[in-house]
């Protein structure tokens, strides 16, 4: 399951906030601020797929994330490496490596966590 993204954006906020009450994340969006009634919709669709759930502290709700922003984008990488890579992580380095404009400095750090990812699985 995915969210939408409007959701992706509110959940980025839960991330960062780690809890925080629907007043604390409407504060955080730019002006035009969304209307309550939107949050409270992408909330609630956002409790029903399982990724925020609340406590209620009398009339309030404090909302909290129940999947981390790592696992999130690591299934969203993965998705992508399968559907658009042909399950080949290589044809995504490959490509990433090419159309990206890393300069030369990026592509020697990604080389380091290569070679410090394949020490350890050697291990």
């Amino acid at each position: 399951m995915s969210l939408s993204t409007a959701e992706e954006q509110l959940m980025q906020l839960l991330w960062k906030r780690e809890k925080a009450f629907m007043k604390d994340l409407i504060e955080e969006y730019p002006d035009p601020k969304p209307a309550t009634t939107t949050i409270a919709t992408l909330l609630k669709r956002m409790q029903d797929k399982k990724f925020v759930d609340y406590k209620q502290y009398g009339r309030s709700r404090e909302y909290y994330p129940l999947v981390k922003k790592t696992d999130y984008f690591s299934k969203h990488v993965n998705g992508l490496i399968k559907n658009f890579f042909n399950d080949s992580a290589g044809q995504f380095a490959s490509f990433f490596t090419r159309e990206t404009d890393l300069s030369q400095k990026e592509l020697k750090e990604l080389r380091e966590i290569i070679d410090s990812q394949l020490k350890t699985k050697q291990s």
